[in-house]
């Protein structure tokens, strides 16, 4: 249609849905051997021994497959000075005064603080991973280090785990932000509001 644009390719569409199967598979795995209590969660993947194998090579898989996203987008992630405005006009924000705010380009100050949260979670998990991958590592590091690499590793789950709660709740929250990771398309008006510099630069080019 004609008054809509294009927010997001098919490509990139592709990568975020892959990443989000693959968290929500790795988190269920996870869960499953976090606590005995959540163990039952171990027969969706064939039971305990199956949940040991592909938890790892889920998480590695995410990492990979998030790492792509993550290149394609830290350009559009970076803090500057409006969104420094913009986070300390954090009242205005939550009332949806939006015409207070300063210019927004293609994400808002709390998405890329959203994004490099992310990014150092995924980077968190996959070393302390390594590190409590008992099959093809374990015998390269000391007890201690393994526990502490335990504790790392839970810790940065539950913040990503959390910060994808908040990304689905924002996303929901912004009527027309899941129509833009469906079907990589926004209204004019939708941008116009939301990301009026975003907005700007696509009408420059």
């Amino acid at each position: 249609m004609k008054h809509e644009i294009q927010r997001y390719t098919p490509s990139e569409r592709s990568n975020h849905w892959a990443v989000a199967i693959l968290f929500f598979l790795a988190g269920l795995s996870g869960l499953a051997l976090f606590h005995p209590a959540l163990f039952w969660l171990s027969s969706l993947f064939g039971g305990g021994v199956w949940t040991r194998i592909l938890h790892p090579l889920l998480g590695v898989a995410m990492f990979v497959l998030f790492l792509i996203m993550a290149i394609r987008f830290a350009g559009h992630n970076r803090l500057n000075a409006n969104d420094r405005q913009w986070l300390g006009q954090m009242g205005d924000v939550l009332n949806n005064r939006e015409e207070r705010l300063p210019e927004v380009g293609r994400y808002n100050a709390g998405q890329k603080l959203l994004f490099w949260v992310l990014v150092l979670c995924m980077l968190v998990l996959l070393a302390s991973g390594i590190v409590i991958w008992r099959e093809y590592f374990g015998q390269l590091f000391g007890v201690g280090l393994i526990r502490l690499a335990a504790v790392a590793h839970a810790l940065a789950a539950f913040v990503l785990v959390t910060s994808i709660i908040v990304h689905i709740y924002a996303a929901i929250w912004v009527k027309g932000s899941v129509d833009a990771m469906l079907t990589g398309k926004v209204s004019r008006a939708w941008a116009r509001k939301h990301h009026p510099g975003w907005f700007k630069e696509i009408g420059r080019k």
